[in-house]
This record gives structure tokens, sequence and C-alpha cells, in this order.
């Protein structure tokens, strides 16, 4: 039903001009019947199917072409008043035309329309029915009714189609606000993608660039120091198996998540009680790390800013591991203190020249220092990523050498306040 609802809607003119012939079909036979009087049938009759035709054919563009439609019909109409054509069935088409200008025509044509019937109606009654200088008096009643009688029929036609109308624009707001919001859902989806697509690779960089940071410092240390001692290399070995592992299990899990897979998305996340065993595996591969936390926490953060700071600390290190060069110390320190989690990772090798390399030099700047620049312009998508997690849960990250030497980063992750 519904189909062939829209086959009716897409194919307006193909149903009007068959209703329009149907509608014709109709109404000639009685044309021809009000032939007048037999000397003159002949000329009768041409004349009722030519105005019958003429005031029937133009309902065919009643939806497409309404207004010139309507035009075609009171011309018609008004030549018919003035030939005094007598009249006939096919007139019907003056209210079919008046409820089409109200239902599908302009505001204008549709009042104006209303206006110009309402007077042609006085008109046909004064004309064929109600002589003025002829009746007297005592029948004025009578042409008066009759006025009523055809503007009642008028002002109907003109209600239905103005209610016709009214739905039809209704439907019609409905349908732009469907589609309207279709395209606000297809945008947030798309942003929400946009997102998800951005979670993913910080997950993925956190976990690949920290893991083969790992193994590459191993390697290469291992491929080094077994010429001197070679009962190291099973030791590294096993580190870096270990390091690879433990990176394939977060791979599994991160990929089950995007699989829908509920075991996988039900494990926890890595929080700061995991650090013991992030910072146990870094300084197996080589890095020596001190340690500290002071302060008590206020009140327990988020899964999520647990899982940042986590995050900050890990690709702090990873970030020491790459760019500090040999024989340093890091140093991984975390401040509670009354507004939140201060996340601090420093290391005393060569500072900010290695780790911006490849964006180019920075300004110079104390980690402590609130005012930091656009990390968002300043290293490369490790320090992005980090940068957008702390922003995620209203928090700051500076990042920048230190003054007589090495590089530090330090981010700040407020409490939630309920």
């Amino acid at each position: 039903m519904h189909s062939i609802y829209d086959w009716f809607r897409r194919h307006r003119f193909a149903v009007d001009f068959v209703l329009m012939a149907v509608l014709w079909l109709t109404v000639m036979p009685f044309s021809l019947m009000n032939s007048g009087p037999t000397e003159d049938a002949g000329l009768h009759t041409a004349g009722g199917i030519i105005f019958s035709t003429a005031l029937v054919f133009p309902l065919a563009w009643r939806r497409t072409r309404t207004v010139l439609a309507g035009f075609l019909i009171a011309g018609v109409a008004i030549l018919q008043w003035a030939l005094a054509v007598q009249p006939m069935p096919a007139d019907v088409a003056v209210p079919l035309i008046v409820y089409a200008l109200a239902a599908f025509g302009p505001r204008w044509a549709s009042l104006g329309g209303l206006a110009l019937a309402l007077i042609g109606s006085i008109m046909l009654v004064t004309r064929f029915f109600y002589n003025l200088t002829s009746t007297s008096l005592a029948d004025l009643p009578y042409g008066a009714v009759l006025i009523l009688v055809v503007w009642v029929f008028i002002l109907f036609s003109w209600t239905a189609g103005d209610l016709t109308r009214t739905k039809r624009l209704r439907e019609q707001a409905l349908e732009d606000r469907a589609h309207r919001l279709e395209i606000e859902a297809q945008h947030e989806r798309e942003l929400a993608a946009n997102d998800e697509r951005a979670h993913i690779a910080r997950e993925m960089h956190d976990i690949v660039a920290h893991s083969l940071s790992v193994i590459i410092t191993q390697a290469d240390g291992a491929r080094y120091a077994a010429v001197a001692d070679p009962g190291i290399a099973p030791a590294t070995l096993a580190t870096i198996a270990e390091t690879g592992r433990s990176s394939l299990q977060e791979m599994r899990r991160l990929l089950g998540v995007l699989r829908g897979d509920a075991d996988a998305s039900m494990r926890p996340l890595p929080g700061l009680v995991d650090l013991d065993e992030l910072l146990l595996g870094i300084r197996a591969a080589g890095l020596p790390i001190s340690y500290d936390v002071t302060g008590e926490a206020r009140r327990m953060l988020p899964a999520g800013a647990e899982l940042t700071a986590y995050r900050v600390v890990q690709e702090g290190l990873t970030n020491v591991m790459k760019h500090a060069g040999p024989n340093v110390m890091a140093a991984v320190a975390l401040n509670w203190t009354a507004r939140g989690l201060e996340v601090s990772v420093t290391d005393d090798g060569r500072g900010a020249s290695a780790s911006f390399a490849d964006t180019g030099p920075i300004p110079a700047y104390d980690v402590k220092t609130p005012a930091a620049p656009d990390l968002a312009d300043a290293g490369g998508n490790g320090l992005r990523g980090m940068a957008e997690r702390v922003k995620l849960y209203d928090g700051t990250l500076a990042a920048g050498p230190i003054p007589g030497g090495g590089f530090g980063i330090t981010a700040f992750i407020p409490y939630t306040e309920t």
C-alpha cells in the first residue's frame, strides 16, 4: 500500500490527467443533451463540446501547474458568462480549481481564486437565474438564497483545499525534520567514529611504541654485551619474549573491544596500581628509574583518568629510551595535591633536541611553568596523544627541556568534582 501511495506522489501529472479524462467523459454526455432548439442544435453541440473541454482540460495540471490551470479555467468561465452560454456540468471545474488553488497554489493565488469564485457566483445567478432588470423585489430573497447556496459550495471547496494544504505542509515539515535528524545522526556517528579512531590510534601508539622501544633496547644491548658475556643473551631474550607477550595481550584486548568481544571489553584497563609492573619491565630493559609518591589521594580518580596517568608515565619513559641517549637516569613522581594528581617524568639525558627533532626547535621553559606551549605544534604523536588524553579530564600537560640538562613531562589531572 505504501509503495502505491509513493507511486501516486511521484506521478502526479499522470494521475491528474487520468482523473481529468474520466471527468471529461462523464460531463460530456450531459453537455450534449443540453443542445438547445433543433435549428441551433449543431451550434449548441459544438459550443458545449468546446466549453466543456476548455473547462475540464486544465484540471490535468491542477497540482503541477496550479496557477496556470486556475487562470485558464477562470478565463473560460468569464468567456462563458460573456457569451451567455448556459451553465453546464463542466462548470464543476470551478470549485475543483478553487480546491486545487487552496491546496497546492501559493497563498495569493488561493485567496485570489476564492474571491474571484465568490464574485463569479453573483455574476452566474444574476445572469442566468435572477434578472435584476425584470424581476420584482418579491423575488429578491430567491436570488439571495441561490447566491448563498453557490457560496457555500465554493467556501466548502476552498476550506477543504486549505485543510489539505495545512496537512501537506505539516507532513513536509515532519519529513524535513526527519531528514535533518538523519543528517545530524550521521554527523554524530562520524564524529564518534573519528573520536574512536583517535582513541585507537593513541592506544596503538602507547602499546606498540613502548613495547618496541623495550625490545629494540634489549636487542641492541644484548648484541654488544653478548660478545663479552654470552650468558647475558638468554636473560635478554626472556625479557624480550615477556615484553612481546604482554604487548600481544594488550593488542588482543584492544582488538577484542573493536570486534565487540564482551569478554575482552570487561578486562580492567591499566591504572596506577600497574605502574610497579610497568617500571619493573623498563628497569629490566636497562633504564634506571626512581619512583616517588607524595601526598595522599583525597578521592579516587575515574578509571579513565588513571589510565591517562599510566599512559603519561609509559609514553614519557618510552621517549626517554628512544631519545635521551645512553647512560641516563629517569625519575617518575606522583604528587597528590588538594586539587588532583600531578605526574612527572624527567630524565638527565640530551633534553629536547632529539624529542622534537622532527618538528623543529621549541622554546626552552620549565616543566613547572603553568603556561606551556601548544603541544599539538611541538613534538610527535606521543605528546599529542598525551595532551589529548589529559585534556579529556580537564587537565594540563607541559613538556620541555629542564634547566641544566634533560627533558621533563608534567601532567596535572584534577579530581572530578560532583
